[in-house]
C-alpha cells in the first residue's frame, strides 16, 4: 500500500487542549539522559510518583522495558539506536498530544540523536535533562553488572566504554546525582518542570 492511500483523521479527533483541559496540566517530553547507572530510571520514578501525588498524570518510558517489548528486535548499533529512539520520539509525541507528561530514560548517547527525537517531538515539548554522574560513580552502582562485562569484551558497544556519549551542551536542566540524594534530586527536577505542565499559570 503507497502513502497516497493513507488518510491520517488526526484534525477530527479530541485535540490536545481539551485532553490537557481535562487533566489539568500541560503536557510536555521530559527527556532523562546519561550514562548507564546514574540514576535516570530511579529518578523517573520517584518524579512519576511525586507528580502522581501533586495531581498531575504522568507515564514513564524507560529503556528497558522499551527494549523487551516494542523494539525487542533491535540492536545496540548506533544506526538501531537511531531507530530505537525514533519510535520512542514518535510514541512520546502521541502521548504529549494526549495530555500526558513524559518521562523518558534513555542512554540516547549522541546530541545528533537527541536532536532528532527532539524534531519529531517538537522542540516546544522537548526538555532535555542531562543526568550526571561521573562514569567511577556509575559503575560503583552497576548493580547488573554491565560495565564489568563490558570491561571484559562480553558486551559490545557499550556506551561510556567502548562507545561514545556525548553529553548535552545546553541542557534545559543538569543534575549532578553525585552530588544529590534522589529526593534532593527529584525535587530539583520537580520544582524545574511546575511552570511547565502547571495549566493554572
Amino acid at each position: 500500500m503507497s502513502e497516497r492511500h493513507i488518510h491520517p483523521i488526526f484534525e477530527k479527533l479530541l485535540q490536545r487542549e481539551e485532553r490537557e483541559e481535562r487533566l489539568g496540566q500541560h503536557s510536555k517530553v521530559v527527556w532523562l539522559t546519561g550514562l548507564s547507572g546514574s540514576g535516570k530510571s530511579t529518578l523517573a520514578l520517584h518524579l512519576e510518583r511525586l507528580l502522581f501525588e501533586k495531581g498531575f498524570f504522568a507515564q514513564v518510558l524507560d529503556g528497558d522495558n522499551i527494549r523487551i517489548g516494542i523494539n525487542n528486535n533491535l540492536s545496540f548499533s548506533i544506526e538501531d539506536r537511531q531507530e530505537n529512539i525514533r519510535r520512542i520520539a514518535e510514541i512520546s509525541r502521541l502521548y504529549v498530544q494526549s495530555g500526558i507528561i513524559t518521562v523518558n530514560c534513555f542512554i540516547s548517547p549522541t546530541r545528533a540523536i537527541r536532536e532528532f527525537a527532539r524534531q519529531i517531538v517538537g522542540p516546544d515539548d522537548f526538555l532535555e535533562i542531562y543526568i550526571n554522574a561521573p562514569l567511577a560513580v556509575c559503575e560503583s552502582r552497576d548493580v547488573k553488572g554491565l560495565y564489568q562485562k563490558a570491561r571484559k569484551g562480553e558486551i559490545k558497544e557499550f556506551t561510556g566504554i567502548d562507545s561514545p556519549y556525548e553529553p548535552p551542551e545546553q541542557p534545559a536542566l543538569e543534575i549532578r546525582t553525585d552530588q544529590l540524594t534522589i529526593e534532593e534530586a527529584t525535587e530539583v527536577l520537580f520544582q524545574f518542570l511546575l511552570p511547565h505542565i502547571n495549566s493554572k499559570n
